[in-house]
């Protein structure tokens, strides 16, 4: 096995190079072509001995027993083509994963909507801290595990996992390829428009998830969200419910809010955690829930989550000047945004809050969410939203109409601006900013850089 010869293109994305890595690590002969080649990963790679080509040029693809295809990877890009056109034996990421890492482990996949990488990231860090060494790989960089891959031999795996699709010549969600034992479904909602057409579309795939998870298995489940329960009403596996409802198996209880993060009390016994809201209270119950299923002591559960550090880009303090704090947050759906807003306002208490949002992601560029978009940004005190990104990929009749958002802000009294560019926000914000505000940037993206931006501003 360990002379397989492994080549990889778009090695430079953030799972296919952790698992180009891992492969390498295990004395596979690893080889790589990306487009994008620059650090972190560039030089990530190259201190792990492997040798990566600029360009996808068909004659850089070295005679290799496997080809990793990425998720970026399309038809028309040459490499792809050559690999088609030489028969080429190819697996897509998800596929490599499951031959070479997934296959006879007790593998935990926690999926949905929203918290993936924040319930991920907990319950890889319990396990951790509680001594079981297990593998992970994490949409995101858990600043207590200070990486978010770390494919190593264990008995547990733990993966986030994610409904889009998994390759150009595969439509199915990445996460049905993760041979689950325990999925975790945190919330269903719609999302990923340039894939699916309709929600039910969505619940189609975790209806495929679920039915693959084994009768010993498990599935914890949102016993607070309607569509969870929907998905979930013929699975063949044990479910348990986990949630704020009392008919929830696992109930949340006795929740409490704080400066220093929140509490609240799950199967009998108080956790605490240094996060806003009840979004993050959720993640956590789903990941102490998890761990407690592979027999983790509770005590151990407590000290784990006490003990977490958050994740880079969720709520994450990019810095505070002149006492204006300001905030770097992955949000990028109305739900998303709405509940960090509600666990930030739960933190911050009376101080004023300034929402400032990138339309970025492929489902908040589209007209979506044109009406929810308004009401997401509730519990802030005023509102910012730039131009939408890559706004000539998609027809005019699909696009989002940021200005109609703000005017729909305006409406309700609160102030709210629509300026196109991050330098645009900087200076209309920098003048109004004062001692004790909390600025929420909300992108998927860079964002041109606009945290470092307001802080030199300020």
């Amino acid at each position: 096995m360990k002379d397989l010869r492994i080549h990889f293109l778009g090695i430079c994305g953030t799972a296919m190079g952790a698992t180009a890595a891992a492969m390498k690590d295990r004395e596979f002969h690893v080889t790589g072509q990306d487009d994008k080649v620059y650090p972190p990963m560039s030089t990530f790679l190259a201190a792990k001995g492997i040798p990566i080509t600029q360009g996808f040029r068909p004659e850089d693809i070295p005679a290799a027993d496997v080809i990793v295809v990425g998720n970026a990877m399309t038809r028309g890009n040459p490499a792809v083509e050559a690999v088609l056109n030489r028969r080429l034996h190819y697996l897509s990421l998800p596929e490599t994963l499951k031959q070479f890492f997934l296959r006879g482990r007790h593998n935990l996949v926690v999926t949905g909507t929203h918290g993936k990488t924040t319930t991920t990231s907990m319950l890889a860090w319990i396990f951790e801290y509680a001594g079981l060494a297990p593998g992970y790989l994490i949409g995101g960089i858990p600043s207590n595990l200070g990486q978010g891959a770390c494919l190593r031999d264990s008995k547990h795996f733990i993966i986030e996992g994610d409904e889009y699709d998994t390759a150009f010549f595969d439509k199915r969600p990445k996460f049905v390829h993760y041979l689950p034992e325990l999925v975790i479904v945190n919330n269903i909602e719609f999302d990923h428009a340039d894939i699916y057409a309709s929600l039910d579309e969505i619940k189609t795939g975790f209806r495929r998830l679920l039915n693959i998870v084994p009768s010993e298995g498990m599935v914890l489940l949102n016993g607070d969200d309607p569509n969870c329960l929907d998905v979930a009403a013929a699975c063949p596996a044990p479910v348990v419910e986990v949630g704020f409802s009392p008919n929830a198996g696992n109930r949340i209880r006795e929740v409490s809010h704080g400066a220093d993060g929140s509490s609240f009390v799950l199967f009998g016994e108080r956790f605490e955690i240094p996060m806003a809201g009840d979004f993050n209270i959720r993640n956590a119950a789903m990941a102490a829930s998890a761990a407690h299923y592979y027999g983790i002591a509770p005590a151990k559960i407590r000290e784990a989550l006490a003990s977490f550090q958050g994740i880079k880009r969720r709520q994450e303090v990019r810095g505070t000047v002149r006492g204006i704090t300001v905030i770097d947050d992955f949000g990028h759906h109305p739900t998303a945004i709405r509940e960090t807003l509600a666990g930030l306002r739960a933190k911050f208490g009376s101080a004023r809050i300034w929402a400032v949002f990138e339309p970025r992601s492929n489902t908040t560029r589209r007209a979506v969410f044109q009406h929810e978009l308004p009401a997401a940004f509730a519990d802030a005190d005023g509102v910012f939203i730039a131009k939408v990104a890559r706004l000539d990929q998609l027809p005019e009749n699909e696009r989002l109409n940021p200005e109609r958002v703000v005017a729909d802000i305006a409406a309700t009294g609160k102030p709210a601006f629509y300026e196109p560019t991050a330098d645009d926000i900087v200076a209309r914000l920098g003048p109004l900013a004062r001692d004790g505000d909390v600025v929420a940037v909300f992108s998927n993206g860079g964002f041109d850089g606009i945290h470092q931006k307001l802080l030199e501003r300020l």
